[in-house]
């Protein structure tokens, strides 16, 4: 008999639930102390403190209960106490929490790696490295491109979000609040235009035309054999949940094998069944050289990868990759634990559900708002569940990031976390853990509808 998501049994209760003092005294007074001692710079976008989360239900401290849409931004993919996960975590916490894989290492990394090697796309020789978070992730895999190749570009792309390190701000699109005053960036990366299919210039532009548009911007600004590396995620996240064009990777991935340029999937946030495939650039069959892993690979402990050509990252000494942390055994333990969770329980095909439910309930209410003159929905596009809507201004394409705030601000009041991204800051992301039950999304998508048409 099959297992799937269906059969999960959940520790907590998965409904909303919020009361009238909201947010309640124990969130109110945990912001007091938090004031005189973090940081300003660290933003929370809900204020309240969580107690509990289980499935697709969080718990603050004062009993109100949240459904999550947004997963601690695509992180807890199989729920953010999973029990396998759990189980995992305890028994690895059990032996020891530390040793250092490049002093003593041990087997948890070793079968990770062989995981990661085995899940992610094509038939060749892999080597793994495991890091800590995104952008480490990130910012090795620019440094075996670079010394793989001998070159020192990279190409970026509009509207794309890497991170929050010196480099990855440079590869970073977006100013604020990622890069203002935090600069001088690291040199030599360079910026090409995204395929954004809802706000070309020409609507009827293919992908492959549009990868040619910025194929021809790199040969006249850098020249092809200048390039180290691009890198690109698959379906943007920060940016605004931007799908290319059928065919824009598949002709890039095409002209940088042809010219020698190493090829980089940024996978942080679409990767692990996330958009339906286990990761983003399975839709088109395009075989990365290098891959980019973090966010839902360990259930929510911290982790990331890079996966790659064997040949890429052999090329590097032995000691110019690693760090203290990275593969932690704890984390690791987690990892494998997740990656069980997903296989067991087909995350990617509940994913591909979950796209489904969601997408045909929010084009009905795009085109609802339409037919009453209040055409606020510009845009709806996602895979699996990494979906999104993009709000305008009723009747035209100019962003809306005002009712996108007021959006999220109602959702939450009603008991409903949602997160919003974008350029322009108007757009809505759905990032619920690939766990939750039909029930708890529709009920989450009848507030965000509700929220919507009361703003609108």
């Amino acid at each position: 008999m099959t297992t799937t998501a269906s059969d999960i049994t959940f520790r907590l209760e998965q409904k909303r639930r919020v009361q009238a003092d909201f947010p309640g005294p124990k969130s109110v007074a945990l912001t007091e102390r938090r004031k005189a001692v973090v940081a300003a710079g660290v933003a929370s976008a809900v204020p309240v403190y969580v107690a509990d989360a289980d499935g697709g239900i969080i718990h603050d401290v004062d009993g109100n209960s949240f459904i999550d849409l947004g997963s601690g931004i695509a992180v807890t993919s199989v729920g953010a106490s999973d029990p396998a996960v759990v189980g995992a975590v305890k028994e690895a916490v059990e032996h020891f929490t530390h040793t250092c894989f490049m002093v003593t290492p041990y087997e948890g990394y070793v079968a990770l790696a062989e995981q990661l090697n085995r899940l992610t796309p094509g038939d060749h020789e892999k080597r793994t490295v495991l890091f800590n978070s995104g952008a480490e992730a990130v910012e090795n895999a620019v440094k075996v491109a670079r010394l793989a190749t001998g070159r020192d570009a990279v190409v970026a792309f509009d509207h794309a979000y890497h991170g929050r390190t010196n480099l990855t701000m440079a590869l970073t699109a977006k100013a604020m609040p990622y890069k203002t005053n935090f600069g001088p960036f690291a040199p030599e990366v360079y910026r090409m235009p995204m395929s954004y299919p809802y706000r070309e210039e020409n609507p009827a532009i293919k992908g492959a035309e549009a990868a040619q548009r910025a194929i021809t911007m790199i040969e006249k600004q850098i020249g092809g054999d200048q390039v180290a590396a691009i890198i690109i995620e698959p379906i943007q996240g920060e940016g605004g949940f931007i799908v290319p064009a059928e065919g824009f990777l598949p002709a890039l991935a095409a002209w940088a094998k042809e010219k020698g340029i190493v090829f980089i999937a940024d996978e942080v946030q679409s990767g692990f069944c996330r958009t339906g495939e286990w990761f983003a650039v399975n839709h088109e069959g395009v075989i990365p050289d290098i891959m980019t892993l973090a966010k839902g690979i360990a259930g929510g402990m911290p982790l990331s990868a890079i996966t790659g050509r064997a040949d890429l990252l052999d090329a590097v000494h032995p000691g110019g990759l690693g760090g203290t942390y990275g593969g932690n055994p704890v984390a690791c333990a987690a990892a494998l634990a997740s990656i069980g969770s997903m296989e067991e329980y087909d995350l990617a095909g509940r994913a591909r559900h979950i796209e489904a439910l969601a997408t045909t309930r929010l084009r009905a209410l795009q085109a609802e708002l339409a037919g009453a003159g209040t055409a606020v929905i510009g845009d709806v596009r996602g895979r699996g569940a990494m979906l999104a809507i993009e709000l305008v201004q009723a009747g035209s394409k100019e962003p809306n990031p005002e009712l996108t705030k007021a959006v999220a601000a109602a959702c939450l009041k009603e008991g409903v976390i949602i997160l919003t991204c974008g350029t322009y800051g108007n757009v809505i992301r759905l990032l619920p853990p690939l766990v939750i039950t039909d029930e708890l999304l529709n009920d989450g998508l009848e507030v965000l509808a509700a929220a919507i048409k009361a703003n609108a």
